[in-house]
Order: structure tokens, then C-alpha cells, then sequence
């Protein structure tokens, strides 16, 4: 069973920056990946960013620029800095992870993963 604990979430204006985090244990030798989901109230789940073992990374579309996705040396907790936010930013944003060998191009998809966190609001007010 992996662990997934988001945090980092909270109130911001359009804007600003916040880091979220993800301490998982989704670690293996042989790959994993990591991703960031978010969902709005009366929206559907959608992608947010990706990383994988070998910090290949992936974006959607309505981030790629503001936001990086990173994780430490120990790759054990991913990152989300989120810059220049604005309030359709606001969501409950999940880390999900695999620990099986995915191809990137698999990376957006919420299917990949099979694991996911409980969770941490971002609240972005104008």
C-alpha cells in the first residue's frame, strides 16, 4: 500500500505563489510517478501535472508556464510550486501516484494511477 499526505494548500489572491506537497512511498527501483489532479466544485477531475522517477515531467495545458513540479533527492516527496495564481485555480488539489513503469505520454491520465491522497484546498481569491 503506498502512502500518499498532501500538504500546502490555503487561501492566496490572484497572484501569488504556494507549494504544495506530497510525501508518498511510492519510491521503486524499477519506476514510479507521481502526479497532481485537481477538481472544482462542479467540475470533473482534471490533470494537473506529472513527474516520474527520472524527473521526466508534464503539464496541462492551463499551467504549463506558472507551475513547476519537482521532487527531492530522496524522491520521496513531490513538490507543486504554483505561481501567478488566479481563482480558477481554486480546487481540491489530490497527489496520485504508480509504481508501475508508465510512459510519460500516460502521464495526464487519471487512469495511471492507482493511488491517491485525501487531499488540500487552494483557495485563490480576486
Amino acid at each position: 500500500q503506498v502512502r500518499l499526505v498532501e500538504s500546502g494548500g490555503g487561501s492566496v489572491q490572484s497572484g501569488g505563489s504556494l507549494r504544495l506537497s506530497c510525501e508518498h512511498s511510492a519510491y521503486t527501483d524499477s519506476g514510479f510517478m507521481v502526479a497532481w489532479f485537481r477538481q472544482a466544485p462542479g467540475k470533473e477531475r482534471e490533470a494537473v501535472a506529472a513527474i516520474d522517477n527520472l524527473a521526466g515531467t508534464k503539464y496541462a495545458g492551463p499551467v504549463q508556464g506558472r507551475f513547476i513540479i519537482s521532487q527531492d533527492s530522496r524522491r520521496t516527496t513531490v513538490f507543486l510550486l504554483m505561481n501567478a495564481l488566479k481563482p480558477e485555480d481554486t480546487a481540491m488539489y489530490y497527489c496520485a501516484a504508480t509504481t508501475m513503469n508508465r510512459a510519460m505520454r500516460f502521464a495526464l491520465e487519471s487512469s495511471t494511477y492507482n493511488y491517491w491522497g485525501q487531499g488540500t484546498q487552494v483557495t485563490v481569491s480576486s
